[in-house]
């Protein structure tokens, strides 16, 4: 399957340092991304997803802004980076309204899978941390 990249803008009310705790934290991930998120003795992040395990790095953290992984495959971790997600919080000035940007590049899901999939972590993110 080729390489699809899912873009797409979402408000959230809730303050921004709270929101990027669960977007850049094992901890926080875990809440409403992942089954399970660990974090190995080389820094790698574990996503495990229905009894499957998925390996990325962060290689993007920006306090509050802006974080993102690069997902590898464990037997060839320095491979071309095939897949990765990214998120990216932004705060109007004039509304004081917080919309998180998602990025998924993903050549395991079409991009109607990925609006989907996204749909409903959103919707789970929303209800963890209330807005």
């Amino acid at each position: 399957m080729s390489k699809d990249q899912f873009v797409a803008d979402y408000q959230l009310n809730a303050s921004k340092k709270i929101v990027y705790t669960y977007l850049s934290t094992a901890s926080g991930l875990q809440e409403w991304f992942a089954d399970k998120v660990r974090i190995d003795e080389d820094k790698n992040y574990i996503f495990n997803f229905d009894q499957e395990d998925h390996y990325a790095k962060q290689t993007i953290v920006k306090a509050n802004l802006h974080v993102r992984w690069d997902f590898f495959d464990p037997k060839f971790p320095n491979s071309a980076v095939e897949s990765f997600i990214e998120f990216k919080l932004d705060e109007t000035e004039l509304t004081q309204s917080l919309f998180l940007k998602v990025i998924d590049q993903s050549n395991l899901y079409t991009l109607d899978e990925l609006e989907g999939i996204w749909e409903g972590l959103i919707l789970k993110l929303k209800e963890t941390i209330g807005g």
